[in-house]
């Protein structure tokens, strides 16, 4: 490990040295326990040659962690106060600071490639960022997050959970993801006033079909939640004759809703919309992953 890790004495002493007060508008709530770090780098199941894309770092509580367990850190930063600090607080040649915003970095600018996703993620960014960075970052092999417990929940929700939704069936499409624990707000600063959640995913192989007809097909499902899939679906489909005959082909009741499919019965959708002709509406609107909607 580069150095020591920063309990709450040394997060608001290095705070008050640059300057920096946390911001709700970027969402920053800074870690100030270890033994809360320490937690986060085990549960991530790091390999000691994984590549880790950190977003948000903050003052560089788990960047030290994360240095210590990993042959790479990517940390991706927006604000440029503390982008600029990282490098002097996590001293380690292992740690390349990006000044970027997490939706707008592409893969290309990660030597060497990132494997695993390691973060304390900004509330209200978490879902756009992950989806964007599972979009755009086709070696990762997946990841441990930390997010609002609520965002969680919905993160890790199956088909017919009462928080099944967008963001659950579209981290499906390209992750196994499961809950990874709690994490009581005492262990940030400022103190949040809701609870945390990790999450844990591993990436796996998606449905074959195109990704941004099958997220057209979600967005449409999800508008109005409590319409069957017939009604819900008309739009997308030019009508409701269409949808239900688009749902049929597709082997689903067109009476159902959309919060009990999986993300491969909404691919088979998209598929049998795409042999009928149908469902070319939605198919370049409300897909990109920044769109999302917590």
């Amino acid at each position: 490990m580069a150095d020591a890790l920063l309990g709450p004495a040394e997060i608001r002493e290095l705070a008050a040295r640059l300057g920096v007060a946390p911001t709700k508008k970027l969402g920053q709530n800074f870690v100030h326990d270890p033994n809360t770090v320490r937690r986060i780098v085990a549960a991530a199941g790091l390999r000691p040659d994984d590549v880790v894309i950190e977003v948000g770092p903050g003052l560089g509580s788990l960047t030290l962690g994360l240095v210590g367990a990993a042959a790479h850190v990517h940390a991706v930063e927006i604000d440029p106060a503390l982008a600029a600090a990282l490098p002097e607080t996590v001293r380690s040649d292992r740690l390349t600071v990006h000044p970027r915003d997490a939706l707008r970095v592409t893969a290309d600018e990660f030597d060497p490639p990132p494997t695993m996703l390691v973060a304390n993620l900004p509330y209200n960014v978490a879902v756009p960022v992950v989806l964007n960075l599972l979009a755009g970052l086709p070696t990762l092999r997946g990841g441990l997050v930390m997010v609002q417990k609520e965002v969680a929940d919905r993160l890790v929700a199956g088909p017919g959970s009462k928080v099944y939704g967008i963001p659950s069936v579209k981290l499906a499409w390209y992750a196994e993801s499961r809950a990874a624990g709690r994490v009581p707000p005492a262990v940030f600063w400022p103190v949040p006033n809701v609870d945390s959640g990790l999450v844990a995913f591993t990436c796996r192989d998606h449905p074959v079909a195109d990704r941004k007809k099958v997220f057209a097909v979600i967005d449409a499902a999800f508008a109005q939640r409590r319409k069957t899939l017939r009604a819900a679906l008309a739009g997308w489909a030019g009508g409701p004759a269409r949808a239900e005959e688009t749902l049929v082909k597709a082997g689903i009741n067109p009476q159902v809703r959309g919060e009990s499919l999986s993300v491969r019965e909404f691919a088979a959708i998209a598929a049998a919309a795409d042999s009928l002709g149908y469902g070319g509406k939605l198919s370049a609107s409300r897909v990109q992953p920044e769109e999302v909607d917590q």
